[in-house]
């Protein structure tokens, strides 16, 4: 009797687990606190729910809007677009829906044009335009270097050599752990660094700079404790 009152609850059970499951993947990103990959869901030239728009320094406003890409997922990228050639100018898409200090990125992004920089970034612990992290690979300087922005004024913590092609999708990651940070790129651990700077939750963004056009594309966010 046993094993048959054991049979029969598996039976109805597993109905019931598969359901919940599907369930919570037809739940956004957004919706479950920022983990996970945060959906770029939205209309050719608009921007996604969830995200505003704001740069560092001078120059024309940021331009960010989706825009199609084959290579992107569901053939949509977020893009930086404006081509203002101002060089000290850090556009930036803040996703609004996180607030987080210690917390994992990662996003594919692709330089496609740029003149006087080609280049994507992640910042992190954003607390406004002008204080926050930023990891930025660059494909006309070959190299990945992690940022600190105090008051609009921009200080590299370090950096390293890397082969960043432009037409290209690349990786960049970046895990916040207190004042310990770990960039990493297409798919390999490059440095680590300490800097106690900022040591409060805030946003996450892209960024990118002066006239870099620079599509994004599966930007995964999990706030860690």
């Amino acid at each position: 009797m046993t094993s048959a009152v054991t049979r029969a609850s598996r039976v109805t059970i597993r109905p019931l687990v598969l359901l919940g499951m599907f369930a919570c993947l037809a739940v956004p990103a957004a919706t479950q606190g920022g983990a996970g990959m945060v959906p770029f869901s939205t209309q050719i030239g608009a921007l996604p729910d969830g995200f505003r728009t704001t740069r560092t320094g001078k120059g024309a406003p940021a331009t960010w809007a989706i825009v199609e890409d084959a290579g992107a997922t569901g053939g949509r990228a977020l893009a930086q677009t404006s081509a203002d050639q101002t060089d000290y100018r850090f556009p930036l898409a803040v996703y609004d829906r996180v607030d987080a200090k210690n917390v994992e990125v990662s996003v594919r992004f692709k330089p496609v044009a740029g003149g006087i920089d080609r280049a994507g970034g992640i910042a992190i612990r954003f607390t406004d335009a002008d204080n926050y992290y930023v990891v930025r690979a660059n494909a006309l300087e070959n190299n990945v270097n992690f940022y600190r922005v105090v008051q609009g004024a921009r200080r590299e913590i370090h950096g390293v050599t890397a082969k960043v092609q432009s037409d290209q999708w690349h990786t960049l990651s970046i895990r916040a752990e207190g004042d310990r940070f770990s960039i990493g790129f297409d798919g390999l651990t490059l440095f680590t660094a300490n800097d106690r700077t900022f040591a409060s939750a805030g946003k996450v963004a892209l960024w990118t700079k002066a006239d870099s056009i620079t599509h994004f594309d599966a930007l995964t966010i999990k706030p860690l404790p």
